[in-house]
C-alpha cells in the first residue's frame, strides 16, 4: 500500500460537511499547500483515505472490489483527508489535510478512468475508490476511502458523475472551426437491451420476449443483469472512453431522480470491436425495484427505463441513451423457456453535434445540439400527420431482412442456419400445449394421446426446447448433466465443422463467440463419450439446432438420445460400413419405386443414385441446408414418432420437385438439390406445405421392414459373388466427394 503523505493528526468533530467553492474564494498564486478549489467544487468531510495500489485492470468493478477489501483489512495507517470533487470536466480531484486545509494530492479528472464503491450488505459497504492513469496511463492506480458516514457514498459518487457530465460554461471559438455540414452533423448510434436471469445453474440466461406484447417476460425475485450493446453506425468515429453510469428504474416518462443506480459489472468492446458493452446487476429484491418483482395481471403489462450515461472522448458532456421498453412479471408456475438467441430491445439514436474548441489546446471537440431516438421521430411525423399511419414499431426486435427472390436463381447454396422462426403463436394453441403439457408432467411415463396431433402441426417455437427433452425422454438427467460436465474437460481435437455450422445465424457467426464454444464442448463431449463411434462429420448441425432450445447439458443429453435411443437409433447409420445407412438410401429408393415412379425411372435413366443427393437427409437429419423454420417442424416430429420421419419428408420434398427433376439430366438433377430445393422452403408458407404433405404420406413400419429384408438378401448375394471394402466415415465421405465432384465439378454437396 502507497500512502501520498505521513498520517495528519487529529480528526474532524463535526458532522459532513458538504459546501460549494466559487473560483473568487482562492488565489491561484497561493502557496504550494494552499488548497486551489475548482469552479463549483463540492468537498467532503469525515473520510479516511485507506492507500492505493496499483491495477492491471482499471475499469473492472471485480478487479476494484477486491482491491478495495484487501486495503480495508490491511490498511495500518489510515489517513484523515477531505476530498473536494470540481462540478467540471477540467477540474481536479484534491485531497486536503482537513485541520490545516492544506492539499496533499490531486487527481485531475480527466485521468480518472472508474469508480465504484462497495456493495450493500459487506464490510466494504462504507467505501468508495476511483482507478487513476499514472505516468502517461503506463500504470493504473486505485485511491479507496472509507466514508464515517455511510450515506455520503453515494452523495460522492453523484458528484463525480456530475463532473463527467461536463456541464462547465464553455467557450466557442466559432472562427477558428468550421462548422459541420448539415450533412455530417448527425452521428447514428444503434443501442440494444438485454435482461439477463439467473437460471439456478449459477449462470445468467437471456429473458425470453413476447413478440405479440413486444414485452420482457421476468420471473419474480431473480437477480438478474442488465447488457447493453452500443454500436456507431454512421459518420466519423468517436470513441467511447467508458460508462459512468447504467440506472434503471420502473415505469416510463420519469425523472432523473426517479433512475437508480445499478452495480456495474463490466465494460469495454465487443472481440470484433464493433460495439461497446456495458454489463450491471439488479437486484430486484429490493424496495426501488418492487414494482417489477410482482406479477403482473394476466394479459396486462408495464414499463421499465434504462439510462446508460457515457463518456466519449471528443465529445464535451456525457451522452444518455435512454430506453423504455415493455416487461411483464410472470407466475413463478409459468414455464418460461431457454432463448435460442439474444432477445434485445433496440433503439435507433440520431445525436447532432456542433464543433469547437477548447482554449487551452488544439483539440477539436463537439458539443451536443440534440439526442434523438427514432421513435421519437416517428411520434413526431404521427403527430405532425394524423391520418399517416406510423410505421413498423421501433425500438423492439429488429426482424431480419425479406429474401430477395432474385437469389432463387443463382448458384450460391442456402448457408445453414437460414430463415427466422417467429415465436408466434395463437393463444388457443398455447393453451391446449399448456394443458397438455400440465396432464404429461403428472404421468411423465405415457405420454398424451393428443400429443402426435398436435405434434404433426408443428410445436410452437416458445415450447420446443422443453416438448423435445419430454419427447427424448430427457426429463430426468442429472447423471447424463454430470458426466457432460466431466467429458468437455478431457482433450480432443474438433474445429473443423464449427466455424462452418450454421454461418447465417447470429448465436454461431461469430469465431470465438458464445455459439461457437458451447457448440464445440457439445461435439467434444461426444467425442469422448462415444468411443466407437466419436464425432462424425455433420454431427455440429443436429447439436446446434438443439443448442438454441436449451442449455448445453441438456442439448447433450437430447443428443445422446437421438444417437442411441431405439426410436432413433442415429448412430447406427454410421456404424459397419455405414450398412444402415445404405439400407436407408435402398429403402427411400423402393419407397419412390411406389410413390414416384416416373421420377424413380428417370433417376435410373440418368444414373443418379439416392446416395448422391440424400446423404445430408439422413446423416444430418436435415440440418445442415434447409431453413430452420423446416428444420425444427422435422425435429419435433423426429422426436415424436420416430426416425422414419426421414422418409415421409424425403418423399415429400421428391414430390414437389418431381416436374423440375424430370427435365435435368444428372448434372442438373445434383445441382437442382443443391440450390434451388433448400432456397425453397425459405418461404414458411412453403415449409408449411410440405410438412402438411409428408404427415399426409402412410409409410407403414411393415414394408420398411420388408424393404430392409430386401437390402440384407441382397447384399449377402453380393458378399458372396466379391466382398466389399470396409471404409471408414472419413473414408467414405472423402469418396462420395471425387465421385460428384468428377461427376459435376462441384464439392459443394458435401457435408
Amino acid at each position: 500500500m502507497v500512502l501520498p503523505v505521513q498520517s495528519a493528526q487529529g480528526a474532524q468533530e463535526s458532522e459532513l460537511n458538504e459546501r460549494s467553492y466559487r473560483g473568487d474564494e482562492s488565489s491561484s498564486e497561493g502557496s504550494p499547500g494552499t488548497p486551489i478549489p475548482d469552479e463549483d467544487s463540492v468537498v467532503f468531510n469525515k473520510l479516511t483515505y485507506l492507500g492505493c495500489a496499483s491495477v492491471n485492470a482499471p475499469r473492472s468493478e471485480v478487479e476494484a472490489l477486491r482491491m478495495m477489501t484487501i486495503l480495508r483489512a490491511q490498511c495500518q495507517m489510515p489517513l484523515d483527508v477531505t476530498l473536494s470533487v470540481p462540478g467540471v470536466s477540467e477540474g481536479t480531484v484534491r485531497l486536503l489535510e482537513p485541520q490545516a486545509n492544506s492539499e496533499i494530492a490531486n487527481y485531475p479528472i480527466y485521468k480518472i478512468l472508474f469508480c465504484v464503491r462497495g456493495h450493500d450488505g459487506t464490510p466494504e459497504s462504507d467505501c468508495f475508490a476511483f482507478t487513476e492513469s499514472h505516468y502517461n496511463a503506463e500504470i493504473f492506480r486505485i485511491h479507496v476511502f472509507r466514508c464515517e458516514i455511510q450515506e455520503a457514498v453515494s452523495r460522492i459518487l453523484y458528484s463525480f458523475a456530475t463532473a463527467f457530465r461536463r456541464s462547465a460554461k464553455k467557450t466557442l471559438l466559432s472562427g477558428l472551426a468550421p462548422p459541420l455540414t448539415p450533412d455530417s452533423d448527425v452521428f447514428t448510434f444503434t443501442v440494444s437491451l438485454e435482461i439477463k436471469e439467473d437460471d439456478g445453474k449459477g449462470t445468467f440466461s437471456a429473458v425470453a420476449k413476447d413478440k405479440d406484447k413486444n414485452s420482457f417476460k421476468l420471473r419474480p425475485g431473480m437477480d438478474k443483469k442488465i447488457v447493453i450493446y452500443v454500436q456507431q453506425t454512421s459518420n466519423k468515429e468517436l470513441a467511447i472512453e467508458r460508462c459512468f453510469g447504467l440506472l434503471l428504474s420502473p415505469r416510463k416518462n420519469v425523472k432523473n431522480s426517479d433512475m437508480h443506480l445499478l452495480d456495474l459489472e463490466s465494460m469495454g468492446k465487443s472481440s470484433d470491436g464493433k460495439s461497446y458493452i456495458i454489463t450491471g446487476s439488479w437486484n430486484p429484491n429490493t424496495p426501488q425495484f418492487q414494482a417489477v418483482n410482482e406479477e403482473t395481471p394476466k394479459d396486462k403489462f408495464m414499463y421499465m427505463t434504462t439510462a446508460v450515461d457515457l463518456v466519449i472522448t471528443e465529445v464535451e458532456e456525457p451522452v444518455r441513451f435512454l430506453l423504455e421498453t415493455r416487461v411483464r412479471v410472470c407466475s413463478p408456475n409459468d414455464r418460461l423457456f431457454w432463448p435460442f438467441s439474444k432477445r434485445s430491445f433496440t433503439e435507433t439514436y440520431y445525436l447532432k453535434l456542433r464543433q469547437m474548441e477548447r482554449k487551452s489546446n488544439n483539440d477539436t471537440l463537439y458539443e451536443v445540439l440534440s439526442l434523438e431516438s427514432e421513435s421519437e421521430r416517428e411520434r413526431k411525423k404521427t403527430t405532425a400527420s394524423p391520418n399517416i399511419l406510423p410505421s413498423a414499431s421501433h425500438g423492439s426486435m429488429v426482424p431480419s431482412p425479406p429474401e430477395d427472390d432474385e437469389e432463387e436463381d443463382n448458384d450460391e447454396p442456402l448457408l445453414s442456419g437460414s430463415g427466422d422462426v417467429s415465436k408466434e403463436c395463437a393463444e388457443k394453441i398455447l393453451e391446449t400445449w399448456g394443458d397438455l403439457l400440465s396432464k404429461w408432467h403428472l404421468n411423465l411415463s405415457a405420454r398424451p394421446k393428443q400429443l402426435p396431433a398436435l405434434v404433426r402441426s408443428g410445436v410452437p417455437e416458445a415450447l420446443r426446447g422443453e416438448v423435445w427433452q419430454l419427447l427424448a425422454g430427457c426429463h430426468n438427467n442429472d447423471h447424463q448433466v454430470e458426466e457432460y460436465r466431466t467429458l468437455i474437460t478431457k482433450d480432443s481435437a474438433i474445429t473443423r465443422d464449427i466455424n462452418r455450422t450454421f454461418p447465417a445465424h447470429d448465436y454461431f457467426k461469430d469465431t470465438g463467440g458464445d455459439g461457437q464454444d458451447s457448440l464445440y464442448k457439445i461435439c467434444k463431449a461426444y467425442s469422448v463419450y462415444d468411443e466407437e463411434i466419436g464425432y462424425c462429420q455433420g454431427q455440429s448441425f443436429l447439436a446446434a439446432v438443439l443448442l438454441l432450445h436449451m442449455p448445453e447439458e441438456q442439448a447433450f443429453s437430447v443428443l445422446v438420445k437421438i444417437m442411441f435411443d431405439p426410436r432413433y437409433a442415429l448412430r447406427e447409420l454410421f456404424k459397419q460400413n455405414f450398412e444402415d445407412l445404405h439400407c436407408k438410401f435402398f429403402q427411400l429408393e423402393r419407397l419412390m419405386q411406389e410413390y414416384i415412379p416416373d421420377l424413380y425411372n428417370h433417376f435410373l435413366n440418368v444414373g443418379l443414385e439416392a446416395h448422391m443427393y440424400a446423404s445430408q437427409w439422413f446423416l444430418t437429419l436435415f440440418t445442415a441446408k434447409f431453413p430452420l423454420y423446416m428444420v425444427f417442424h422435422i425435429i419435433d416430429l423426429l422426436l415424436c414418432e420416430g426416425i422414419s420421419v426421414i422418409f415421409n419428408v424425403a418423399l415429400a420434398l421428391l414430390k414437389t420437385s418431381r416436374e423440375d427433376l424430370l427435365a435435368t439430366d444428372f448434372e442438373g438433377a445434383l445441382k437442382f438439390f443443391r440450390v434451388p430445393v433448400p432456397k425453397r422452403y425459405r418461404s414458411e408458407e412453403n415449409a408449411k406445405k410440405l410438412m402438411e404433405l409428408a404427415c399426409s404420406i402412410k409409410i407403414s413400419q411393415k414394408k420398411l421392414k420388408k424393404f430392409e429384408k430386401e437390402y440384407h438378401a441382397m447384399r449377402e448375394q453380393q458378399e458372396q459373388q466379391e466382398p466389399l471394402p470396409r471404409f471408414s466415415p472419413s473414408l467414405y465421405f472423402f469418396l462420395v466427394t471425387i465421385y460428384v465432384c468428377l461427376s459435376f465439378l462441384t464439392s459443394t454437396f458435401v457435408l
